[in-house]
């Protein structure tokens, strides 16, 4: 590499140092998180009560699901429901670790969610409303990659995990739908 092709770093070492030791409370966050943090909260806990709504759902949907098929696609609701409840756990730490209060409120999820809880009592019904709030977390959670982007890769990066998780669940309701048509 050149000398005319290298990049300065914007702080010394020394500067480095100094800074990290300056706000030494606010644990991972330092002062050139780039991104404004309530709104990244407020995202977040967006996110969070989608993931809550989600894992209430599924587990509703695992024990209602009635029907010649019902052991294949409870075991379906069950491995969603179960993966929902994993990132529901990811989002609450990734809050927590940037400073903020992850918002477990049953009070409030219902305003802040993305997805509906759902109607059906079908199994056909089950898997659709499943499907459709898989479609809207996928939408949702590609507009949250774009906006955490480079800011805060480790957030983004989450949520690219999670996006695929939405992704598989998607396609395999999907599979479940076209099996029963």
């Amino acid at each position: 590499m050149t000398e005319s092709n290298q990049k300065e770093l914007p702080y010394s070492i020394d500067e480095i140092r100094k800074l990290a030791k300056k706000s030494i409370d606010s644990g991972a966050v330092t002062q050139d998180y780039p991104l404004d943090l309530d709104q990244a909260y407020k995202l977040l806990n967006a996110a969070l009560a989608t993931e809550i709504m989600c894992v209430m759902r599924y587990r509703h949907h695992q024990i209602i699901a009635k029907g010649i098929d019902r052991p294949q696609v409870a075991a379906e609701f069950k491995e969603h429901g179960d993966d929902e409840q994993r990132h529901m756990m990811m989002i609450a730490e990734r809050i927590n670790q940037l400073g903020g209060n992850p918002d477990f409120n049953p009070g409030t999820v219902i305003q802040r969610t993305a997805t509906e809880y759902g109607t059906g009592d079908d199994l056909l019904k089950l898997v659709e409303d499943d499907l459709v709030a898989e479609r809207i977390a996928i939408m949702v959670y590609r507009e949250l990659i774009e906006w955490f982007g480079a800011g805060d890769p480790t957030t983004r990066r989450m949520l690219e995990e999670i996006l695929k998780d939405e992704e598989d669940h998607a396609d395999d309701l999907a599979d479940l739908l076209r099996t029963n048509k």
